[in-house]
């Protein structure tokens, strides 16, 4: 099944967008990763995001392969555009009440603001700014943006129409098959002057017009961009410390749409007499990534049934009875998981884990070398956290 514009939902799609990909990873991606081409034409971007999302392919992998192939110093712009994603999940992670302040702002904008057309308008691509609508019909039928467009989206949504900043992210949240909970929600709090505070990003016409090879010349946007202001942000809380558990106790699996590469995590070695691969269609905000996702399922259940050698079930639902069904079914008190960042997966199993320990069975989630090595450097901006990656790549064993 071919999803969008920019490949199917499966590992094997990834690993062959990747193999594509790798000899432009260097400086033809550093000339030209800025321009925005169009949603039927070539350009120099990877398209790998969906993959790395779902974790189908992993951050870890990318990197391998791109230094095999580009020296560090050639490669640095694409690499840094990885580490972008793992920046903001490590910065949300330490500061998870920044999520629960987006969802509750949404509801209160959505309440707030009285112009519904307005918002309608805009995400329909109903305005007539000139690059603006086609990229709101883009992303909708395709579930994808380029970069550099979604950037000018957000600055156009909120300075230009004047529109609360949280129903954009909320647009994109639902469209996007690559959004998650951290990268979604922190671009477009940087954009708005929220993030950095009191730095924002002004789309112009000029901008547009260079990076879009003149495909798009709009007129009326902003000549401003004045920082959109709120109360202080929580201090930085350290990442929660993993809870071990026992690799020769039988287990169910259960693997989610936040990480489906359960094979490259768990040794083929761990006592796994069952698997539940979950695709609940409610914890993914739109019908796009919805059918990516369960596409990914569907091929992440063949790979990890070869892997574990285990019996394998897709699920539609992230509940407490389903676990519990599937457990007792396979005669086992303990469910492994890789790790679950912020975001409403995560808020799933906070809720689920009580009620699992009340029936005897004790939920481990199992976060990746990666993201541990990683996220406790996300505690200023991008820069101080890129500064550190070479010490910590060094270190090597970071799957």
């Amino acid at each position: 099944m071919t999803d969008g514009l920019y490949g199917a939902a499966t590992r094997g799609d990834g690993l062959n967008r990747l193999a594509q990909f790798l000899p432009d990873a260097g400086q033809a991606y550093a000339a030209g990763r800025n321009t925005d081409h169009g949603p039927d034409q070539p350009g120099a971007v990877s398209k790998l995001s969906r993959y790395i999302r779902h974790r189908l392919i992993t951050e870890q992998e990318i990197f391998t392969h791109v230094l095999d192939r580009h020296p560090a110093a050639s490669a640095q712009k694409f690499l840094q555009e990885v580490f972008w994603r793992t920046y903001w999940k490590g910065w949300l992670e330490m500061r998870p009440a920044v999520w629960s302040r987006f969802l509750i702002e949404c509801d209160r904008q959505r309440v707030a603001f009285l112009d519904s057309q307005a918002i309608t308008d805009a995400e329909q691509g109903r305005t007539g700014i000139d690059g603006f609508d086609q990229w709101a019909r883009e992303l909708v039928d395709t579930g994808y943006l380029h970069n550099h467009a979604r950037m000018w989206f957000a600055s156009i949504w909120i300075f230009t129409l004047r529109l609360p900043w949280a129903l954009g992210a909320d647009f994109f949240l639902r469209h996007l098959i690559d959004a998650d909970a951290a990268s979604n929600t922190l671009s477009w709090r940087w954009v708005a002057g929220l993030q950095t505070t009191g730095k924002t990003y002004l789309a112009t016409a000029e901008n547009i017009a260079r990076y879009t090879n003149g495909r798009f010349a709009p007129t009326g946007l902003s000549q401003t961009a004045v920082a959109l202001t709120e109360p202080p942000v929580e201090t930085v809380s350290e990442l929660p410390d993993m809870m071990p558990f026992d690799a020769n106790q039988p287990s169910l699996l259960l693997v989610t749409n936040e990480d489906m590469n359960p094979e490259s995590l768990f040794s083929g070695n761990i006592a796994i007499k069952a698997a539940c691969i979950n695709a609940d269609p409610d914890l993914l905000w739109g019908n796009t990534a919805r059918r990516f996702v369960q596409t990914a399922a569907a091929d992440t259940a063949t790979r990890t049934s070869a892997h574990f050698n285990c019996a394998v079930d897709v699920s539609k639902t992230l509940d407490a009875d389903t676990l519990i069904s599937a457990a007792q079914a396979a005669g086992v008190r303990q469910i492994i998981t890789p790790y679950a960042p912020v975001g409403p997966v995560a808020d799933v199993l906070a809720r689920i884990r009580p009620v699992l320990m009340d029936h005897n069975i004790t939920l481990v989630q199992v976060r990746r070398k990666w993201d541990s090595q990683f996220w406790p450097h996300a505690t200023k901006g991008y820069f101080a956290f890129k500064a550190r990656m070479p010490a910590v790549l060094q270190d090597g064993n970071l799957s």
